[in-house]
């Protein structure tokens, strides 16, 4: 598998071009599958998956021009037989996981069966955006805020703080972003949050752009930058 690991979706040409260089065709020769369980626990999540599988959320994603495009939806997988849905996995290019709550998406990963599934699938673009991003990474760092959204005292609530862990390092996104939504996603708030995190951490905005590269004096076993890309090897 192939990671292409954004903040906010495909969101300029450099961007564009590296997720046509791991596709190894264009977008428009490509098939594409959209996840959006991962909007589902926010207020308002349904109209939200909605905008963005027609193309019509802020983030560019569904809406690049690909071949061909269907739904995924991680919920329903446990009550399918895997015959009806795996070999669209197997036929599909890429994997387009939406942003929303990473602690409820890495909890559908894993009763879906998927989440057991990618490591196989060697020509498949995995491209998240926010939390689809955070989701594939070692640690999720917005699990104080993802368990106000799940329910109290389930399994899913009392843990969590591991992601998929397919990178072995932390990721903060939407790294200084003006949205009153992402307030304390300044580079001294992420500096905070990456001193408390057991793994390196890096921080992304939602252009790619690298910031300045930090060394922790904490004993994290990283430093803080940004990246705009990353690829499991």
């Amino acid at each position: 598998m192939k990671l292409l690991l954004t903040s906010g979706g495909i969101t300029n040409p450099s961007i564009h071009e590296a997720l046509v260089e791991l596709l190894g065709k264009p977008v428009s020769e490509s098939s594409a599958l959209f996840v959006p369980t991962v909007i589902y626990p926010f207020p308002g999540g349904s109209t939200m998956a909605w905008n963005a599988i027609r193309g019509s959320a802020k983030s560019p994603l569904t809406d690049l021009g690909w071949k061909s495009m269907g739904v995924l939806e991680l919920t329903a997988l446990p009550s399918i037989q895997r015959e009806s849905w795996v070999p669209a996995i197997h036929d599909t290019d890429a994997l387009l996981v939406w942003g929303g709550n990473v602690l409820y998406l890495c909890h559908w990963m894993r009763e879906s069966g998927l989440a057991d599934l990618l490591p196989s699938l060697e020509s498949l673009v995995y491209v998240g955006v926010s939390a689809g991003s955070i989701a594939m990474s070692s640690y999720n760092v917005d699990i104080d805020f993802n368990r106000q959204f799940v329910p109290v005292g389930s399994d899913m609530a009392k843990g969590g703080e591991r992601s998929l862990g397919f990178v072995d390092f932390a990721l903060c996104v939407h790294l200084d972003h003006p949205d009153p939504n992402f307030e304390d996603s300044s580079m001294e708030n992420v500096e905070k949050w990456a001193a408390g995190v057991p793994a390196p951490t890096y921080a992304i905005d939602n252009q790619g752009h690298q910031g300045k590269r930090r060394r922790r004096r904490s004993g994290l076993r990283g430093t803080l930058a940004t990246i705009g890309r990353g690829e499991n090897e």
